[in-house]
């Protein structure tokens, strides 16, 4: 089997909840209560707000999110189609000729640049907080951990630009980073991680978007359990990178598929953000940034499309 039949496996075994009910016991309640719902975000805070407002030096803006479009590699036979409405040249309204266009668009929330919401991936059918499927799956989409309760994201952005760490252009597929590696590029660039931070990794790997999707989707540079374990120890909201699954593919263990995902959204409530566009910010030699994001409010969605935006 290859890396994207393994891929197209492992998503529709995640989203088809095909896999042995275990215990939750070992990550059940969560540091943030039995009730809790938001895991990680639970580390935000108005100072938090101040502090990275006074990050902002120049006021550039960048865009964190890439083009949604028709035949974007996606995993699991994810698609996107937009179709225009058009009201016609002819249609009079009032004094006036109006016309219009609408859309109609069929798509999966997680293709392209998303957050991945809590309610995404479990372990044995049970996710962030021992939730199981019955008490989080509904006829209408997630009754718990939908992306549309994640509060707004407004934090200190860190860029750790792991193509300067590895002395490359492009980070190939495989590389796993844990602590090491983290540690490594985060004090050869003056950053100290903190509770609350936004973490994002450049690899370089977006450059194959549109000009080799097969190598992009099937197998990528990324971080490793160890890695997602020291980043949630230290109260990171959200991690991200200019992958298209964050982790490391090939897996470091064959026998555990997508194991950060689950250690981040089932174990340790910490959101994926996925395809984001750091190639600008590592351009520039950005390691610090105010981090916003809204996500759009689709209730009972597991993930979302979404733009987050840095400002320097």
């Amino acid at each position: 089997m290859n890396k994207k039949s393994l891929l197209v496996v492992a998503a529709g075994v995640v989203a088809g909840c095909v896999c042995t009910v275990l215990s939750a016991q070992d990550w059940a309640p969560s540091q943030y209560g039995a009730d809790d719902r938001i895991g990680a975000a639970n580390n935000l805070s108005p100072e938090q707000v101040l502090d990275a407002a006074k990050l902002i030096s120049t006021g550039k803006v960048y865009s964190l999110g890439i083009d949604t479009e028709e035949g974007a590699p996606a995993y699991g036979g994810r698609t996107y189609e937009i179709d225009i409405v058009a009201s016609g040249a002819n249609v009079e309204v009032g004094a006036d000729v109006v016309t219009s266009n609408d859309e109609r668009v069929r798509t999966s929330f997680g293709i392209g640049s998303q957050i991945d919401g809590l309610g995404h991936l479990g372990i044995g059918n049970q996710y962030y907080n021992g939730l199981t499927a019955a008490e989080i799956v509904g006829d209408s989409g997630l009754l718990e951990l939908g992306t549309h309760d994640i509060p707004p994201i407004v934090s200190r952005g860190v860029l750790l630009d792991m193509t300067r760490h590895f002395g490359v252009d492009m980070v190939s597929e495989g590389a796993a980073f844990n602590r090491a590696e983290i540690d490594a590029a985060a004090a050869a660039q003056g950053i100290q991680i903190q509770r609350g931070d936004v973490v994002l990794f450049h690899t370089g790997w977006l450059q194959l978007l549109g000009v080799d999707n097969e190598r992009y989707i099937s197998s990528q540079p990324g971080l490793g359990v160890q890695g997602a374990e020291y980043l949630a120890e230290l109260g990171v909201v959200a991690i991200g990178a200019d992958t298209p699954a964050l982790e490391v593919i090939p897996f470091e263990n064959p026998q555990r598929v997508f194991a950060v995902h689950q250690t981040l959204l089932a174990k340790q409530g910490v959101y994926i953000l996925e395809s984001m566009n750091t190639a600008e910010l590592a351009a520039d030699d950005v390691h610090e940034f105010m981090f916003v994001l809204g996500q759009p409010k689709f209730k009972g969605a597991v993930q979302v499309v979404v733009n987050p935006i840095a400002i320097r």
